[in-house]
């Protein structure tokens, strides 16, 4: 397969120019909040992946299929009716961050939450930094 045939691509659009165009102010607000954290957290900035997704780091893949490109390690992104917030490490091992972090559902990189008034953000700070370092021992930065 060919090398970077993902869809989504990372561009040169600044996070900081897209987030306060996001039109939900609750999500608006969320959005900003989360970059500041994550930064914080990661000690990267953030880049747009697509038109909607802010990343963190950055990582080349090669699949089992043979499929490879690069992808951000942890990131966000606004939908319609929840935030969308990528932990790429998964989430094993993280059982007992997960039990006191407050309401979520998970899928398989993914943590979806309502809005940031449901959960502990201390407790996602932890979950943050705990992919990341993960991430970052299994692929680390150039």
């Amino acid at each position: 397969m060919a090398k970077n045939d993902n869809k989504t691509q990372m561009t040169e659009v600044k996070a900081s120019n897209y987030l306060p165009t996001i039109a939900d102010e609750g999500q608006r607000a969320d959005c900003i909040t989360l970059d500041k954290m994550i930064q914080e957290v990661t000690g990267r900035k953030p880049k747009m992946w697509g038109k909607e997704m802010v990343g963190y780091g950055c990582y080349h893949y090669v699949g089992k299929s043979g499929r490879e490109g690069d992808w951000f390690k942890t990131g966000f992104a606004p939908r319609k009716n929840q935030l969308s917030i990528y932990c790429i490490g998964g989430f094993d091992n993280h059982q007992d961050i997960l039990d006191r972090l407050g309401k979520h559902k998970l899928g398989k990189g993914c943590l979806y939450v309502k809005n940031l008034d449901v959960i502990d953000k201390e407790v996602l700070k932890e979950l943050l930094a705990a992919n990341i370092s993960l991430m970052d021992q299994q692929y680390p930065e150039k």
